[in-house]
């Protein structure tokens, strides 16, 4: 069972469709963007959550959590809206941690679990505006560490992808000017192409001895 959250646009949207197009098992949650057949889920509502996986219990077998939920707030820190800063790392970490917390249990009964979170090369450059952003994508790295080695002897493996720019999600949105910027700072001059996410976490789900690591798919541009 794959499940994948923030599964209504973007990258989530588009694992969703394509493991769905190969004929696995999946399960995709939204919280503001309605589409048919995703459950309804707000990651940072603990209640919420649980009360999602209560829901799916029944399915609950060889689950592979990729979790594409996420938000940003651009603000020089000085000039920050402290609440809008907060709500940032409420999804991005404190949400991604609720999820795989009330997922674990059933992983590790089960005797297998595959969790794949998203970080960002922003947190790896230093991008004005985005404290709250970066701030929480890096603290999904010391939390990856621990869970690896909290599970490693139950066949659960959680692993991060450091994503760079790509033709989808906020890569599509970004400024004409702005992307020719970033697009200059790449070695390869292009974005990335979104099947190499797929084939990335086909690699980490598939790696049983892959644990705790960071994998940077940026196209070099570090």
């Amino acid at each position: 069972m794959i499940i994948i959250t923030g599964a209504s646009k973007g990258i989530g949207k588009f694992l969703y469709e394509s493991y769905k197009s190969q004929g696995f098992d999946v399960i995709g949650t939204y919280h503001s963007s309605k589409v048919e057949g995703l459950y309804k889920l707000d990651i940072s509502n603990k209640l919420e959550v649980e009360q999602f996986v209560e829901s799916i219990k029944d399915k609950l077998s060889n689950v592979v959590l990729i979790s594409c939920s996420g938000t940003s707030y651009s603000s020089f820190a000085h000039k920050s809206d402290i609440d809008l800063w907060e709500s940032v790392v409420d999804v991005n970490l404190k949400g991604t941690f609720n999820i795989i917390r009330n997922l674990l249990p059933y992983m590790r009964q089960d005797g297998f679990g595959r969790i794949i979170n998203f970080s960002s090369v922003v947190a790896q450059m230093g991008v004005h505006g985005t404290s709250a952003y970066a701030a929480s994508k890096s603290a999904l790295w010391g939390m990856t560490k621990a869970i690896a080695i909290e599970n490693a002897t139950k066949n659960i493996t959680i692993n991060n992808i450091n994503l760079g720019y790509f033709e989808i999600g906020m890569g599509l949105d970004m400024p004409a000017d702005y992307k020719k910027i970033i697009m200059e700072k790449i070695p390869t001059k292009s974005f990335g192409n979104p099947e190499d996410i797929i084939k990335t976490i086909n690699y980490i789900k598939d790696t049983s001895y892959l644990n705790g690591a960071n994998i940077d798919l940026n196209g070099a541009i570090i």
